[in-house]
């Protein structure tokens, strides 16, 4: 049974203090979703008819500061899991919705060579170790100040092939190209709480927790939350071209709780800073 839900275990440590922005889904005569806003520690129904047209519209900082009053943060959040739910009352779900939902892959070397090792040890993590040894040696140096497309990164990539570690992750994850691929379809998405989806011919899998920058039509960096891309590793190690079956399903991408916008307690350097806060760099 998934733990309930409160303002302790989901809210940002300042609770409110920030612009977040979500949706939920409003029962009724008329049910359906409805776009709304954090404030005061209460849910507010914003007069947006989609997440996509309140991002696009270009003043969602000043569009947040009204709104109907729907419940407490901490009565929304208690009936958004589906164990604890209540069907009479509102929920929290995905806080976007039209969206089309991007991901970039093997965005780091470390993760890029896990990832190598990965998939020469086909899940046996006891041969992790050696394999990890082989390729440090070989290379040497701090591969975490290698620049992708750069002439090191080419080298690296060299030797890790002359030691027969050729992988299709060398390519984006040090090469001149990033990996960008489509996670999931518009309205596929699932929110705080609710169970992914994985495809039931997958036996290797793992989830990826990830920051999640939200972008409007015209390019803007609005905002950012929480993603968790759902990866098959048997589907997308097995071949590149099962990148589709392995990212783009149903529930494959969790989003949420919920949107934080940019302002001034937070921005993007914030964002930047939680690859420290994993690292455990102060």
């Amino acid at each position: 049974m998934f733990p309930g839900l409160d303002d302790k275990n989901t809210l940002p440590v300042d609770g409110c203090a920030g612009a977040l922005i979500g949706r939920v889904w409003l029962p009724g005569e008329d049910a359906g979703p409805v776009v709304v806003t954090l404030r005061d520690d209460n849910v507010y129904q914003l007069e947006a008819l989609t997440m996509a047209d309140f991002l696009n519209d270009g003043n969602a900082l000043k569009n947040i500061k009204g709104g109907t009053l729907i419940g407490s943060v901490n009565e929304v959040l208690a009936n958004t899991t589906p164990d604890n739910r209540d069907g009479r009352n509102p929920w929290f779900i995905s806080p976007i919705d039209l969206q089309s939902v991007k991901a970039a892959g093997v965005t780091f070397v470390r993760s890029m060579l896990e990832r190598v090792i990965e998939e020469m040890i086909k899940g046996d993590a006891s041969a992790a170790d050696e394999v990890r040894k082989k390729i440090f040696d070989s290379i040497g140096g701090d591969i975490a100040n290698v620049v992708p497309g750069s002439p090191d990164a080419e080298k690296l990539k060299l030797a890790l092939i002359e030691q027969g570690l050729w992988s299709q992750y060398l390519e984006v994850g040090i090469g001149p190209y990033a990996e960008i691929f489509t996670k999931c379809q518009p309205m596929s998405s699932v929110g705080t709480g609710c169970e992914i989806g994985i495809h039931p011919e997958s036996t290797w899998n793992n989830p990826e927790p990830e920051a999640v920058m939200v972008v409007n039509r015209h390019g803007e960096i609005l905002g950012a939350t929480l993603g968790n891309d759902v990866n098959l590793r048997d589907f997308e190690g097995r071949s590149a071209l099962l990148l589709g079956k392995a990212k783009d399903n149903n529930a494959s991408a969790s989003i949420g709780p919920f949107i934080r916008l940019f302002d001034d307690t937070f921005s993007i350097d914030d964002v930047r800073q939680i690859r420290d806060y994993l690292l455990g760099i102060q």
